[in-house]
């Protein structure tokens, strides 16, 4: 199937360094490569219940989002423990130390990822209560 995409252009060749220097044939194999990454990573998180502690980690613009990260962080301090920020230049890196329901975690870092402002939210599954 062919499809297309809107990548920002920087983006883009950043991507293509990185899947040419790891000596991957072509750029379709490398999407198809970092999409089986991003469903895995993703329903490993989705097939997850009960209790977790995990680390919730983003970057973003400070300006553009920062009273409406506050917002979210307040309607989640039932699982938020604690937070770490710093300064990268005009990006701001914020860690969110949680302990919790899967769900209310699963739910906060969607939630940040609806901002434009967010860059990337990783999160980190440190324990579960299968474990």
């Amino acid at each position: 199937m062919r499809t297309s995409f809107n990548i920002p252009d920087e983006l883009l060749e950043e991507f293509d360094q990185v899947w040419q220097d790891e000596g991957i044939d072509n750029r379709s194999r490398a999407v198809r490569e970092a999409m089986q990454e991003y469903i895995e990573s993703h329903s490993q998180l989705e097939e997850l219940t009960g209790n977790v502690v995990a680390l919730v980690a983003f970057d973003y613009r400070h300006h553009e989002v920062i009273k409406d990260l506050h917002s979210v962080q307040h309607e989640y301090q039932d699982v938020i423990l604690n937070t770490s920020h710093t300064h990268q230049g005009e990006w701001c890196l914020e860690s969110l130390f949680c302990r919790g329901t899967v769900e209310r975690v699963r739910e906060l870092s969607y939630q940040l990822r609806d901002f434009d402002g967010v860059h990337r939210v990783k999160l980190m599954v440190l324990r579960d209560s299968n474990r």
